[in-house]
């Protein structure tokens, strides 16, 4: 089994709000969850999801809850990757070809990184298909 690489996933932050608000899809990111808990894949998630899921939940639900999700989040089996020079400039670059937000552009730079798949449920990402992989979850109706 040595050599044999595992999947890598990247959550954006409409992935990890599903999770959190038990919306449609939440199943699909707790099985991913589980199985990163297991070792069997790998979870990334860029520091800006963190902070969207905090401004998002503390306009919606105030401090304490916002806190509370953060904790939540930072107790998964997940690894945070925060804001280096690498993955500035390949955000820079996304930013730059394609009409998505800074915080998409670092999302998608930490999926080209790893090569990882991108679990979400924002339809701006189908502007920069197929340069990521991804694993669409359903869409708010």
């Amino acid at each position: 089994m040595k050599g044999i690489r595992k999947k890598i996933y990247i959550l954006d932050t409409s992935a990890l709000l599903s999770y959190i608000e038990d919306e449609e899809g939440s199943d699909i990111v707790e099985t991913l969850l589980i199985e990163a808990e297991n070792k069997k894949i790998i979870i990334w998630v860029a520091f800006v999801s963190l902070t969207e899921v905090f401004y998002i939940t503390l306009q919606e639900k105030g401090e304490t809850e916002a806190k509370k999700r953060l904790e939540l989040i930072q107790s998964l089996a997940i690894n945070i990757e925060e804001s280096n020079e690498d993955l500035n400039l390949r955000a820079a670059r996304f930013k730059a070809k394609n009409r998505i937000s800074l915080a998409d552009a670092y999302i998608a730079a930490l999926c080209e990184k790893y090569n990882g798949i991108l679990v979400h449920k924002d339809p701006k990402f189908k502007s920069i298909l197929p340069a990521i992989r991804e694993y669409g979850l359903p869409y708010k109706k």
